[in-house]
């Protein structure tokens, strides 16, 4: 291999790898594996009408500006759409707090961009989202990991990861990607307080929000941290950055995200994204807003958790009556994921290679931890996602990977004795 351009790379690049997910995607384009490894949304439900519509809609009255540059804000209607919606959970903002990014991994990047000087530490929870590793890693950062268990984060670990300083804390409340889990009132309140104490940003990412198949929802981070601490003026002094995304309301082809932020931290990152990108798809984002208006999401949001949550449904069902009693998961509330915990002494990437004998898929959990969240432990952990297959597929997909299972422990077995 020529040597004429890697000797060039600037010393961000070392040490970056590809996402394990987007390489196992490419194992999983075989039509015989049924994969639970993306964390992809269902085609079927995608409004394909609704987007018909709108884009004819959109070129034949306002073509002249769909086709232009616009502000690296974001289309205004869309903006204030965004503000409205978040309203009913209690955010209190201003158009002049959301800026539209080009899905959320960029505002993930941007946020990376904004904080991240070489060797600051963040704090994230262990497991934690791989696409956000992925953003700050460009960036220099390092890791302090802090444990989940069924109720998100456990804030009694916290007292002493954020007495060593870290720059943000990146938390992700709402059936997290990848444990399916949510952080519990009770916790959500001593995170903001611990915050706040220690003065350490939090940056809230919520993609799955508006996912919930069952429970009560809970009050977002950015407004338990106005409430506590009586911020009352709205935005502009907001200890929490919230940021989410039309990738799993709408469609994730369209790229679509944002950020909520004070305005000061909104024009900072304005003038980041102008060197990324000048800013968003004018086209998209007036048909996103086309699509969504007149209450069109509220209605389609309503079909998705209702699809979904059969999909959850039927895995639970099918892990129950295949998986053999060793095996544990969690029972997620909403969202598209779920995570396993194999017995100990096993393997989440042996099994892997097994199951894709058995022409099924899965993500092996280890890429989900930060470099020095990573303990013995985290190898008997995988994600499974139950939103894309059909019913059918996801009870054969699991019949299969309980073969793989039963077939490693039997050789476990074997061995010990």
């Amino acid at each position: 291999m020529s040597t004429a351009w890697t000797s060039r790379y600037a010393q961000r690049t070392k040490g970056l790898k590809s996402s394990a997910i987007r390489e196992l995607l490419k194992i999983t384009q075989n039509p015989e594996i049924i994969s639970f490894a993306g964390g992809l949304p269902a085609p079927d439900v995608f409004p394909t009408a609704r987007f018909q519509e709108a884009c004819r809609n959109v070129l034949e009255r306002n073509a002249h500006q769909a086709l232009q540059y616009g502000a690296t804000e974001g289309y205004e209607p869309l903006r204030q759409m965004i503000a409205r919606h978040i309203a009913r959970y209690g955010i209190k903002a201003q158009t002049d707090n959301v800026l539209i990014t080009s899905g959320s991994q960029q505002a993930l990047d941007l946020i990376g961009k904004l904080l991240i000087n070489p060797g600051d530490r963040v704090l994230v929870e262990a497991p934690t989202y791989l696409g956000a590793l992925q953003a700050f890693n460009v960036y220099g950062a390092e890791y302090v990991s802090v444990l989940s268990d069924q109720d998100g984060l456990r804030t009694d670990l916290l007292d002493k990861p954020l007495r060593s300083g870290p720059k943000f804390m990146y938390v992700l409340p709402n059936f997290q990607n990848p444990g399916g889990t949510t952080l519990s009132a009770g916790r959500r309140h001593e995170l903001v307080l611990q915050a706040d104490r220690y003065g350490i940003p939090i940056i809230e990412d919520d993609p799955y929000g508006q996912l919930r198949y069952e429970g009560e929802h809970l009050t977002p981070l950015v407004v338990l941290d106005r409430e506590n601490l009586r911020r009352d003026d709205g935005y502009s002094i907001g200890n929490v950055i919230y940021l989410s995304t039309f990738s799993k309301t709408l469609a994730p082809g369209i790229r679509l995200g944002w950020i909520v932020a004070p305005p000061e931290v909104i024009a900072k990152l304005v003038q980041l994204k102008q060197g990324a990108d000048l800013h968003t798809s004018t086209f998209t984002q007036m048909v996103a807003y086309e699509v969504a208006k007149d209450n069109f999401l509220d209605e389609h949001v309503k079909l998705i958790r209702k699809v979904y949550r059969e999909r959850r449904d039927v895995m639970l069902e099918s892990l129950k009556q295949y998986f053999p009693p060793e095996v544990t998961w969690t029972h997620p509330q909403g969202g598209l994921f779920l995570w396993v915990t194999l017995p100990e002494g096993m393997s989440c990437q042996k099994l892997f290679q097994v199951a894709l004998k058995e022409n099924v898929a899965f993500v092996p959990g280890d890429s989900f931890y930060a470099p020095n969240g990573f303990t013995e432990e985290a190898s008997r952990h995988f994600r499974l996602n139950f939103s894309y297959g059909q019913p059918e597929q996801i009870r054969e997909g699991i019949r299969r990977l309980s073969v793989a299972v039963k077939h490693q422990m039997e050789e476990l077995h074997a061995v010990a004795h």
